[in-house]
């Protein structure tokens, strides 16, 4: 199998600091499988790992996935600009997505403008070098 060099691309999680560890679990959740969704292998590559066993691992993706901490809501939304700019495909999770079922958490959203939104997450995937020009001065998230 012929992979492209694994630093070409990469998926990129940036979340609030402010949520407690199973708030930030479920929003990278949703973030991850949301974005998983959207790029549905443009560009992905995913791959099955085998022990020596025989045993498969499968559909991992030969990208890095790197988790960032952002200090607030306004940093978030910024990324989330660079990334429309940049036509980066992204997902994004909001304040308004926490409580209810997602038919009540849509409209929460719909009635909420988009100034009012608290960011907790955002997840891209793309280009390295494009997504470190806006993402670089996050810090690990740890």
């Amino acid at each position: 199998m012929s992979l492209p060099d694994e630093d070409q691309k990469r998926f990129i999680a940036i979340l609030s600091k402010k949520m407690d560890a199973g708030r930030t679990l479920n929003v990278l959740g949703h973030l991850s499988a949301g974005l998983s969704h959207l790029v549905n292998q443009q560009g992905t590559e995913y791959i099955d790992y085998y022990d020596a066993d025989g045993n498969c691992h499968p559909s991992l993706s030969h990208f890095p996935f790197i988790v960032l901490k952002a200090d607030n809501s306004n940093k978030i939304r910024k990324v989330r600009e660079e990334a429309i700019r940049h036509k980066i495909a992204f997902t994004d999770f909001t304040h308004t997505m926490t409580e209810g079922g997602s038919i009540a958490q849509q409209a929460w959203t719909k009635e909420t403008p988009e100034s009012e939104l608290e960011y907790l997450g955002i997840c891209l995937f793309g280009d390295t070098e494009t997504l470190k020009s806006f993402t670089g001065k996050f810090s690990l998230y740890r």
